[in-house]
């Protein structure tokens, strides 16, 4: 097999842009030539990565797994390069992380903390998004390792062997809302009062499973407010504006100072699963000896979110 790294550049900037003319332009030669290139790299490959019918254009399922591995090659010969030139002192590799916006404030600090002290100290870059894109960069090559919560019915929808996953802790979402002069909650879910509910909106990842405890507890309710951010339902609940399910992990501090409460039992609270998820297919160093260590308990790969007793 004979490819040249100049069309795993092509194909991985044909991935971001999903137009050959715009990928070409990137690439600072004609579309007729890129085109020629992409399809020499799938001579060279025997297989077909791109659905040129579709507009934009999409990769076949070939193609999407293709791309990690053309992006690792790429992002390690440029590595290479900046150590032989010394442009980054010695850092080493540096591991991208996509975690959830929730999972990106509350554990990733402490987790990456823990690791060092642990012995183990590697580079990190973190890109906090939602847990639709942080799938879709880890199917792409786009990141090392993604942090999130994990969904038993979705199983975020992707091939266990390919994309391993390891548990990393427990949390719970709990219900909560801003206190009175009293210092008592100000709604109550267990009274025959209408709540007003601060929601995820449609489609959110943590919004399923608040939207099937309330249709389980019956819950009387008329939605004041909705995002897909944990954290902007957090401030709206600061504000007194209603009751929001908000992971513990995010408003440890909040509860800890008596600004938000509690205010429905433990049949409220929904229990969350942490995992980390890689794809087997990247061969960077600092990640396999990451997982390797996280696998054989030589460092401790959780961070203790559970419930205070």
């Amino acid at each position: 097999m004979n490819l040249e790294s100049k069309w795993l550049e092509d194909f991985s900037a044909l991935a971001s842009t999903r137009s050959f003319s715009q990928a070409a332009e990137r690439r600072f030669v004609t579309q007729p030539a890129f085109s020629r290139r992409i399809r020499s790299l799938e001579a060279a490959l025997g297989l077909t990565l791109v659905n040129r019918s579709r507009t934009p254009i999409e990769l076949t399922e070939a193609g999407q797994l293709f791309l990690v591995t053309a992006r690792t090659v790429v992002d390690q010969l440029s590595e290479v390069l900046r150590h032989l030139h010394h442009l980054e002192g010695g850092q080493g590799e540096v591991i991208q992380v996509a975690a959830a916006h929730s999972l990106a404030s509350g554990f990733f600090p402490r987790w990456v903390a823990g690791l060092r002290n642990d012995g183990l100290n590697i580079a990190t870059r973190l890109v906090a998004t939602n847990v639709g894109d942080a799938v879709h960069a880890l199917r792409e090559g786009g990141c090392d390792l993604m942090l999130a919560f994990y969904d038993p019915d979705a199983a975020l929808q992707m091939d266990a062997e390919i994309f391993p996953s390891l548990h990393m802790g427990t949390t719970e979402m709990l219900p909560v809302c801003a206190v009175g002069p009293d210092g008592k909650p100000l709604f109550d879910l267990e009274g025959d009062a209408s709540v007003p509910l601060l929601a995820y909106s449609a489609g959110a990842f943590l919004g399923r499973s608040v939207s099937l405890l309330l249709r389980q507890r019956n819950l009387r309710y008329t939605t004041v407010y909705e995002t897909a951010m944990a954290d902007s339902l957090k401030s709206m609940a600061l504000e007194g504006m209603g009751v929001a399910w908000v992971p513990r992990l995010s408003m440890q501090g909040e509860l800890a100072r008596g600004e938000l409460a509690v205010c429905g039992p433990s049949a409220w609270h929904v229990p969350l699963e942490i995992r980390l998820y890689r794809c087997a297919l990247v061969r960077k160093a600092n990640v396999r000896l990451l997982w390797r260590k996280l696998e054989g308990g030589t460092v401790d790969p959780k961070v203790s979110q559970t419930p205070e007793k």
